[in-house]
Parts: C-alpha cells; structure tokens; sequence
C-alpha cells in the first residue's frame, strides 16, 4: 500500500462527501517522493467544530505516517456547506524545491 492509499483509507473513517489528496512531494527538496501532501476533505464530521479540533481529528487518524513516511500534511478542511463557496489555496513554493 502506498502512502497515498494509507492516508486516504484512514481519513474514509471521517466518512468524506468529497476527498482530494495531492502529492506535492515534488515541489520539495530531498529525495523522498512521497512525503509532502496536500489533503483537501469535506464532511458533515467537521460540523460545529473549530479548525483545531478538525484538524487534530485528522492528525489522529494519519498519526503513523506523520511519524514516518509524511514529512508535511496540508489540511484543507471544510463542512459541506463551506464547501459550496471554498477556495482552496495553492501551496507555497518550497525555498529548496524543484
């Protein structure tokens, strides 16, 4: 299984309405190719919740491979009705990046 998968299998608990995982591993410097991700979730779990609390439900779910393998996880995390109007932000350029 990949990095990838493990993230998005573990985050499926969240029960997502729409999921986006993009590997932005390639905008870093090093060697590692699956270590910088971009996680962009919509789900009704993150109704009434501030965005800590979002995102340290996240961080729960995906803590092993936050100890391995994933150096950066950006989170992006919206209700359903956030989702309607969001505008998820591109991610900054890596000073050491490619």
């Amino acid at each position: 299984m990949t990095v990838a998968d493990s993230l998005l299998a573990k985050v499926a608990a969240l029960n997502p309405v729409h999921v986006e995982l993009i590997n932005e591993s390639h905008m870093h410097a090093g060697p590692a190719t699956d270590s910088h991700f971009k996680l962009v979730l919509v789900s009704d779990a993150f109704t009434g919740k501030r965005a800590v609390a979002r995102h340290q439900s996240v961080y729960a779910l995906v803590a092993e491979e936050l100890k391995g393998p994933v150096h950066a996880l950006a989170l992006h995390l919206y209700t359903p009705e956030e989702w309607q109007t969001a505008s998820v932000p591109a991610s900054p350029k890596c000073q050491g990046g490619h």
